[in-house]
């Protein structure tokens, strides 16, 4: 039998060494936050895992231990069945449960006594939790970043990913989060993800970042929709050198309208989502702006907004959470088209260096 117990951390520092990452936790905590690149083998999914538990609780764990034994051993069955036989002999998987319990463990048993090189996870998904929340600071703190700056529709994102083709170093939480940012920054048939896997899904994004390379990212509030960016990113964040973009209003409108298209294509939502704005601008105003939604007045809602909503108070808001945003690099690209965000990539990373 070839199975060895690790640490999370341990386990983290090889994460790309493995062959697969499997977890033996149900569908359901799987899908609620996993390790990087993990595939879901659950020892028992998520109805046998409530009937195991509902007999724990009411009949007795021996009970219980006599179905979960049987319910492990089918499920594994099936795994090897199904997804082993084509395996050679080298190959080395790392396994996690939720606490380096029972389920990881049979797991780990049977195809450590076939005769593959297994790895554990001491404590499970637990202690890997435990460990990202650790870890993240100290990645927050190597890393050398740039904050993109600039009004909404200014075209960070757009740079953001004019960078990332460019070979760039680039964290794109509003990526990662699924989410556009403010109030009105929901993507129509997306979900966000939850606050754990963000978490990981950030933390495994500044590991493979080279320290001693830039790592642009736009500026973002504490919070990205209903996600929190995790604190000892955001003083990183707020403390790093800043890019101002600066883009012309026509340009704004222009770049909001092609890349919010699903506002325009959809009133019903665009209006549903203004709503939410009562609170701040008066329901005269949002009233306003759903008459023009009606009549088709897309530009002149949009533009508006911009007036209105998202630019008053954005210097004085970005500047006292920014603190060298006084000193920023402006970068102007030549219109919000793709071609000249990657002009301006360019000419942003040359005079970098």
């Amino acid at each position: 039998m070839s199975v060895h117990l690790i640490s999370a951390a341990e386990a983290m520092a090889k994460l790309d060494q493995f062959d697969a990452i499997l977890d033996a936790r149900s569908e359901g905590e799987h899908a609620e936050d996993h390790l990087p690149g993990a595939e879901s083998w659950p020892s028992l999914n998520n109805e046998e895992r409530i009937r195991v538990g509902t007999l724990y609780k009411q009949v007795s764990p021996f009970e219980a231990q006599k179905i979960g034994a049987a319910l492990v051993a089918k499920n594994i069955a099936h795994h090897i069945e199904t997804r082993v036989m084509d395996k050679p002999k080298n190959w080395q998987p790392l396994i996690y449960c939720w606490r380096g319990g029972k389920r990881s463990n049979s797991l780990a048993l049977i195809l450590g006594q076939i005769g593959f090189k297994v790895h554990l996870i001491e404590g499970g998904y637990k202690a890997f939790r435990k460990a990202v929340m650790e870890d993240t600071p100290r990645q927050a703190q190597r890393l050398q970043f740039q904050v993109l700056c600039g009004p909404t529709g200014s075209g960070k994102t757009r740079l953001l990913h004019a960078l990332t083709q460019q070979g760039a170093q680039v964290l794109d939480l509003e990526g990662i989060a699924c989410h556009r940012s403010s109030v009105l920054g929901l993507i129509p048939g997306q979900d966000q993800p939850t606050q754990k896997a963000f978490d990981t899904q950030v933390w495994n994004a500044l590991r493979r970042f080279d320290s001693a390379l830039p790592v642009y990212v736009e500026a973002e509030s504490k919070k990205v929709g209903n996600l929190t960016v995790p604190a000892e990113l955001m003083n990183a964040m707020r403390a790093s050198p800043c890019i101002r973009v600066d883009l012309s209003l026509e340009n704004r409108v222009n770049l909001l309208l092609e890349d919010y298209a699903f506002f325009t294509q959809n009133k019903a939502f665009f209006i549903d989502r203004l709503e939410r704005l009562v609170a701040l601008r008066g329901k005269a105003v949002v009233d306003g702006w759903k008459d023009q939604i009606e009549r088709g007045e897309m530009r002149e809602v949009v533009a508006d907004l911009l007036s209105r909503h998202y630019d008053p108070g954005y210097e004085t808001s970005t500047g006292n959470n920014f603190v060298q945003f006084g000193q920023a690099t402006v970068i102007a690209p030549a219109s919000h088209a793709l071609d000249d965000m990657h002009a301006a990539a360019a000419k942003l990373r040359q005079a970098q260096g």
